[in-house]
């Protein structure tokens, strides 16, 4: 049986803490900061946690864990 393949875009966009959990880029930071609060700029620094719903989604992209 072949491998399977990780999901390129997956891959780059997505990394595992060691616990398991999915850790994810935070959204809505490309452009349009002049419609965001001050609060909601500096809330979404770094990067979150996904959904547990959301996170098997990327598990099914990447199926050895990259």
């Amino acid at each position: 049986m072949p491998k399977m393949k990780n999901k390129s875009a997956v891959k780059k966009r997505f990394s595992f803490t060691g616990t398991g959990k999915v850790r994810a880029n935070q959204s809505g930071k490309r452009h349009g900061m002049i419609k965001r609060t001050n609060r909601q700029i500096r809330d979404q620094r770094g990067t979150t946690i996904l959904n547990e719903s959301d996170a098997q989604i990327v598990r099914h992209f990447l199926p050895y864990g990259r």
